[in-house]
């Protein structure tokens, strides 16, 4: 069956203003996810129309089909150009704030995630051998990225144990109780972190939440995880420690003292992975594999 290719808009509950001042590399692409009353994926073979406050609106792009080798989700400015949800979305929305994009849903199990080596870095699900990958089991949280960021393989971190970054972006659990989308942004803020090791690689965990989510107020630290969200940061620990065990995997380690690290540490590991990519996008790092479009 030949690929399908559809045009959609998505639409979301929160109210996003994405400032230009962010980033150099924004222009005027302004982005925002559009999702129909059900909360499920508008697609058609024409554009809708999203309604939204701040009025900005994008499009995805789905090309093939989902559960497929060749499916991605590209990100589209409103002239239909692609851009990329790695390096064109800007990390800072203001007052603390950032945007993070879902790349795999709460209580899903693909493992989908932008492709760094391809041109716009569209989402796509994670190969191994030529087959598509899924977690053993569901992930409990919206996990994503935070765009203009990235763990430099040549960078050792003298905090855990001297580790070098894993080359892709900064990784994001959103503890919130909605379920997001492919490819839906978030405006979410930092809690804590974790710095798990994989295989000898630093792949560091921001855990934050949506301001949208109805507890939202309640937090803003590592403490008040544990308070509102009892047992959540030992499960996130837990879970990404030992998903790679059914596959006859050792289990993934963690520094910083096994435990999660609080907000202000996370935005210190948030502004060096910036500080990172913005080395890397201006070709000051070499790029090896990885696409800078």
């Amino acid at each position: 069956m030949a690929a399908t290719r559809v045009m959609v808009s998505v639409s979301s509950s929160s109210s996003l203003l994405f400032k230009a001042a962010a980033t150099p590399l924004l222009k005027t692409n302004r982005l925002r996810p559009c999702f129909n009353t059900h909360n499920r994926l508008v697609s058609s073979n024409r554009f809708f129309t999203c309604r939204a406050l701040y009025k900005p609106d994008f499009q995805i792009k789905e090309e093939g089909q989902p559960e497929t080798l060749d499916y991605r989700v590209f990100f589209v400015d409103n002239s239909g150009k692609k851009v990329s949800p790695w390096h064109d979305v800007p990390l800072h929305v203001g007052d603390g704030t950032f945007n993070f994009i879902v790349e795999i849903p709460k209580e899903s199990s693909a493992k989908m995630e932008v492709a760094t080596d391809e041109i716009y870095t569209p989402i796509k699900q994670d190969t191994k051998k030529g087959n598509l990958r899924y977690y053993p089991y569901n992930i409990n949280w919206n996990y994503g990225l935070l765009p203009q960021t990235w763990e430099d393989p040549s960078l050792a971190n003298p905090d855990v144990d001297g580790a070098f970054g894993d080359n892709d972006p900064v990784d994001v659990v959103e503890i919130g109780e909605s379920h997001g989308k492919v490819g839906q942004l978030m405006k979410v803020k930092p809690l804590g972190c974790l710095a798990m090791i994989d295989e000898g690689e630093l792949d560091w965990k921001i855990v934050a939440i949506s301001l949208d989510d109805p507890r939202a107020s309640l937090v803003n630290d590592v403490d008040d995880v544990e308070k509102h969200f009892p047992g959540t940061l030992m499960a996130i620990r837990d879970w990404f420690r030992d998903y790679k065990i059914p596959d006859g995997k050792p289990a993934n380690k963690f520094g910083l003292g096994n435990k999660a690290a609080n907000k202000d540490y996370a935005l210190k590991v948030i502004a060096e992975t910036n500080e990172s990519w913005s080395k890397l996008i201006k070709r000051s790092i070499p790029a090896g594999e990885l696409s800078l479009v």
